[in-house]
């Protein structure tokens, strides 16, 4: 039964797919198959699940049909042995089946996919068959790719028309295009939308320049283009002006000389306007700005601007006026001056320049000048200038103040200035000087400040004089022309004052002074000689100082010079006897006169310092490297020394002899020298040291010290030249050391031997009882002497079987005797045994 329901499947498919309608199909006279329709959407590389009833069937199978085809293709089956998948499942994409169902699962679903997909689900086969056909009509859409915008012109001139087009490479229908515009500012807005993709503009103008972009969208998705630029070319127009600083006036615009005039030139245009600026028809500037800085009135006149649009050939001009006005320079000058010789004032005030000119005008207390209608500030003078004379019975008032008012056209505020009248506040001043050449002598006479200034003239004796001059006046004197003691006066004249004033100067030689004729002072002292001069003198000349061999004296590390123009000290430093005693010359001279005086100078040496005796020269060590020195100085109590010089030479050995007793040893004058016979100091600036110590000597040479007493600078006698003796040794400790020593080793030794004879008594015997006696008798000491000894080898009673290793004194031990030896001859095998023990004591 399942082959043949099988069978009427694959019979009745094909008539079944040709249409999309569904038709009833007769398995069999009972039977009916059901028939289901679906539609579904893909997306091309996207995946998309195809369904086969709700439920998993017992055997399903799905096929293919390709629009346009009526043939029936399987891509997947199941007839209850598990699915089988066929080759043309590879061409539709990567075909599964979900577990537990029979829906398919297409991944990477490939545009060949798009057509009628068939599932025929078989239920309940081994009871009452039932049987499915699902339907379903996959769709697979494309989406849109990114579109590419094209334009007619890219650069449309205004008033023009073109077009744009929106480009597609690939996108499942219907798409709609949306136009977008993008504004020089960010602003963005849709112009325009449909399913066209390409729109059309009439009637270009420069509000179209900007961005624009497509935008592209299906049932899928949406994509936008890149944006491109419309660039509309236009202009350009009629130019606008900006003139800044702003004024205008009836025939234009104006400005105010020497500011900055900028004229700015627009005229919207695109390309951008090139511009041309035009001064009374001649050309003067490129560009679109042009700056004038500190505006003559040289450059009143036309001023005209020329835009031009250089792709289009097109350009438009504006022309304007500007006038120049300007004020005079700062502001009035005032001044006053004297007039008829000093004795009347005239007011001076100015102020040139200005168009048109300025108006001037005095204000003050003139009335006493014989000016009544001045002191209303009514005058006008619509010059540059103007003066007012004020006559000498009008001026007896000091410290006067005149104003002069000035007023122009192009200033808003009046500018004014104002003079003073005054008398000098001081009295003349005179004073003299001499050129750096000494060939003038300049006479000065000064009368600072006033208005106006004073007028000064010199009188002097044998017609020495010289005419006025404002304020100051100087005399010049051929030097040494100059006559002493006579006065030289100066006049000084004021407008203000009814009386001249005058000042005198009186030439006089110099004199010169000193605090002491004779200076006398120690050696290596500093010391100071002073000179001045006994008053002020005119004029003033500078104070020299020679020294001893008649040399001009300057600072130097020997001389230090202290002086001014009234005195000069002299100090010579680090005096010496012999070459700074001497006549020392202070000179001075003017223009009148010289003189000089003299300062003795004595340097002392010191006295003499008491002598100085070495009492010890010792080497310190055997090495001979150093000497330790003690001296001492006769007459301690009276001092008069203030360190000491340790001289030494070097001086020969004499041949083979070399002190050893601690005695110094005075050198011989014949012995040989070694080296130059130079002594080498050691400076002791200490007074109150007794002792030192040389140090670096050499051990094979014989050294010569003394010792030299110093009193300041002065050198006092030399003592005797002594050389050094060797340093003391005692013998006494070390011969004492060595007697204690060899005592202890001897009684060492004979406690050993002792302790040897106890512990060996059973094998020794008789040398135990010779030394401790026997225990059963009564023990004597026998003491031998040598005699003794004699005479036992004479008797034949006593064996000596040992010597004394060593030359020296022998010491007999004591011998234990048996009583029975007096009276019989002791048993054979058990005669007696002299033992002679030798301890020698050495030292070391």
């Amino acid at each position: 039964m399942v082959a043949q329901l099988l069978g009427l499947a694959f019979l009745f498919l094909p008539t079944s797919l040709v249409t999309s309608t569904t038709s009833v199909v007769k398995v069999n006279p009972n039977w009916e198959v059901v028939y289901r329709d679906a539609d579904v959407y893909g997306v091309v590389g996207k995946a998309v699940i195809l369904e086969c009833g709700p439920t998993l069937p017992d055997m399903y199978i799905w096929s293919f049909t390709k629009p346009g085809t009526e043939a029936i293709r399987a891509v997947v089956y199941d007839l209850g042995k598990g699915q089988r998948i066929q080759k043309l499942a590879e061409t539709l994409g990567q075909v599964t089946v979900i577990t537990n169902s029979a829906a398919v699962s297409i991944e990477k679903l490939p545009l060949a996919a798009h057509g009628l997909f068939t599932c025929q689900a078989f239920y309940d086969i081994e009871g009452e068959p039932k049987v499915y056909y699902y339907y379903v009509h996959l769709t697979v859409r494309v989406p849109v790719t990114k579109p590419y915008l094209l334009m007619s012109d890219v650069s449309p001139v205004e008033g023009s028309t073109m077009w744009m087009r929106c480009n597609l490479d690939n996108g499942t229908g219907p798409i709609q295009y949306v136009w977008q515009h993008e504004t020089r500012s960010g602003n963005i807005s849709a112009f325009a939308q449909g399913n066209t993709n390409v729109i059309n503009m009439t009637d270009v103008n420069r509000n179209h320049t900007g961005w624009y972009r497509c935008v592209a969208s299906n049932a899928v998705n949406s994509e936008s283009s890149n944006r491109l630029w419309l660039d509309t070319i236009f202009g350009p127009d009629i130019p606008q002006i900006d003139v800044t600083p702003y004024s205008i006036t009836e025939r234009g615009y104006s400005a105010l000389e020497r500011e900055t005039v900028s004229l700015l030139c627009q005229a919207q245009s695109n390309p951008a306007s090139q511009y041309v600026w035009f001064y009374n028809n001649s050309q003067v500037y490129t560009g679109p700005q042009l700056t004038i800085t500190k505006i003559l009135r040289m450059h009143t006149g036309d001023y005209a601007c020329l835009a031009q649009n250089t792709y289009l050939n097109t350009r438009s001009k504006k022309t304007i006026s500007l006038t120049v006005y300007y004020p005079p320079d700062g502001s009035p000058s005032c001044s006053v001056e004297p007039v008829l010789n000093h004795t009347s004032l005239r007011l001076l005030c100015s102020w040139p320049g200005g168009f048109p000119s300025p108006s001037l005008h005095w204000t003050g207390h003139l009335k006493r000048a014989g000016q009544d209608e001045a002191d209303t500030g009514q005058q006008t003078n619509p010059l540059t200038n103007t003066a007012i004379l004020l006559p000498s019975e009008g001026l007896t008032s000091n410290d006067t103040l005149f104003t002069c008012m000035g007023s122009h056209l192009a200033l808003q505020q009046s500018a004014k200035c104002s003079t003073r009248t005054y008398i000098p506040p001081a009295e003349p001043v005179c004073f003299a000087y001499v050129t750096n050449t000494k060939q003038y002598l300049m006479l000065s006479c000064s009368w600072d400040g006033g208005a106006p200034k004073a007028l000064v003239w010199w009188e002097g004796p044998g017609s020495q004089g010289k005419g006025g001059e404002e304020s100051s006046n100087i005399l010049v004197l051929r030097y040494g022309t100059a006559h002493g003691g006579k006065p030289y006066t100066c006049h000084a004249k004021h407008p203000l004052l009814a009386q001249t004033k005058t000042c005198r100067l009186t030439l006089e030689a110099p004199v010169l002074l000193t605090r002491r004729r004779v200076v006398s002072v120690y050696e290596g002292s500093d010391v100071q000689l002073t000179c001045n001069l006994r008053s002020n003198y005119l004029p003033v000349s500078e104070i020299t100082w020679f020294n001893n061999q008649g040399v001009g004296v300057q600072d130097t590390s020997k001389y230090v010079l202290l002086r001014t123009s009234a005195w000069a000290n002299l100090t010579v430093r680090d005096t010496d006897e012999m070459k700074d005693s001497g006549e020392y010359r202070c000179s001075t001279s003017n223009a009148v006169g010289g003189t000089e005086i003299n300062v003795t100078l004595v340097v002392k040496k010191h006295p003499m310092p008491p002598n100085a005796t070495l009492i010890s020269v010792v080497y310190n060590s055997r090495q001979r490297n150093e000497v330790e020195l003690e001296w001492q100085v006769d007459n301690e109590e009276e001092g008069g020394w203030t360190g000491f010089i340790l001289q030494h030479r070097l001086v020969s050995e004499r041949p083979g002899r070399r002190g050893n007793n601690n005695d110094s040893v005075e050198v011989a004058d014949g012995e040989e020298r070694i080296g130059p016979p130079a002594w080498y100091h050691n400076i002791i600036q200490d007074p109150e040291v007794r002792s030192h110590t040389v140090g670096r000597l050499i051990p094979t040479i014989t050294y010569q010290f003394r010792i030299i007493p110093v009193n300041h600078r002065t050198v006092g006698h030399p003592s005797a030249a002594k050389t050094p003796a060797e340093p003391r040794y005692n013998m006494y400790p070390a011969v004492i050391g060595a007697a204690i020593g060899g005592m202890l080793i001897a009684a060492i030794l004979t406690a050993l031997l002792l302790i040897f004879i106890i512990r060996n008594r059973n094998n020794n015997p008789r040398l135990h009882d010779m030394l401790f006696g026997l225990q059963h008798s009564q023990s004597r000491e026998n003491i031998n002497f040598p005699e003794d000894e004699v005479v036992a080898r004479s008797e034949g009673g006593i064996e000596e079987i040992g010597e004394s290793p060593s030359p020296g004194p022998t010491m007999a031990l004591p011998r234990a005797a048996s009583p029975l030896t007096t009276s019989q001859a002791p048993p054979p095998g058990e005669e007696p045994v002299n033992v002679t023990i030798t301890v020698k004591a050495t030292g070391s």
